[in-house]
């Protein structure tokens, strides 16, 4: 490895290399903030009690036939697969001649939304049966009961997953060259194909990576903290009413 070689490579294409960059993380994050929606959606569909009969019941069942279909097929094939028949699967099928930055979105998000609907539905699941029993006990039906006292719990108790797919994301977007994205790999391939200094070049992305990863792993574990709030805490009125008690 040559060190003169490395700077000679950043000096020069330092534009490409942030162009590059930018485009992975734009896509891996929009398609993670998709993806997140999707993946709730179908968690929380997925966890509603079957009704015991009527065209409710029936409606419901077919409905989550269809969302186990997609999540086994998402999760159970590549996504640098699953990127060649949606782009190109389109334009043979539907004629529809899609941008690539269009399809690398929609292939980001739909292959996060079957990974975040089995995280959410499994931290719905975590939650004590208690608090739904309560919540109807007060007179709240499945969904206001979801909206107001499982949600935010399991928003808050599934942030790590949710944080480390974005990761994934991050660093999966580099299968997506095979469509032509111009993302971090497709740069660096192209600037190792002019220069042919190859093990530089791509040293070089796996330092872009390494600090896009770290950054994006920092900022989530200080939302975690932020969220978990402080380890001591005093209840609002209690120190007061101790003094009265015992003056």
């Amino acid at each position: 490895m040559s060190l003169e070689w490395i700077i000679k490579i950043i000096s020069e294409n330092w534009p490409m290399f942030l162009r590059g960059a930018g485009l992975t993380l734009l896509i891996a994050l929009i398609g993670t903030i998709i993806g997140a929606a999707i993946g709730l959606v179908a968690g929380v569909i997925r966890t509603i009690p079957t009704p015991e009969r009527g065209a409710k019941k029936v409606i419901l069942k077919l409905v989550n036939i269809i969302l186990s279909i997609y999540i086994e097929f998402f999760r159970g094939t590549p996504m640098i697969v699953q990127a060649m028949v949606i782009y190109y699967g389109s334009a043979l099928a539907f004629g529809i001649n899609m941008n690539v930055l269009t399809a690398a979105i929609i292939v980001v998000s739909i292959n996060t939304g079957a990974y975040m609907a089995e995280i959410v539905r499994g931290g719905i699941i975590s939650v004590d049966k208690g608090q739904f029993e309560a919540a109807h006990a007060i007179g709240m039906n499945h969904v206001q009961a979801m909206w107001n006292v499982v949600l935010p719990q399991v928003i808050r108790n599934i942030l790590p997953a949710t944080g480390n797919q974005f990761v994934i994301n991050i660093k999966d977007t580099s299968v997506l060259n095979v469509i032509s994205v111009t993302e971090l790999y497709f740069v660096t391939k192209s600037i190792s194909g002019n220069n042919f200094r190859y093990f530089e070049s791509f040293f070089v992305a796996c330092l872009i990576y390494f600090v896009m990863t770290f950054i994006v792993t920092r900022i989530l574990l200080y939302m975690e903290k932020k969220l978990d709030g402080s380890d001591s805490y005093t209840v609002i009125g209690r120190d007061d009413q101790l003094r009265g008690k015992f003056k």
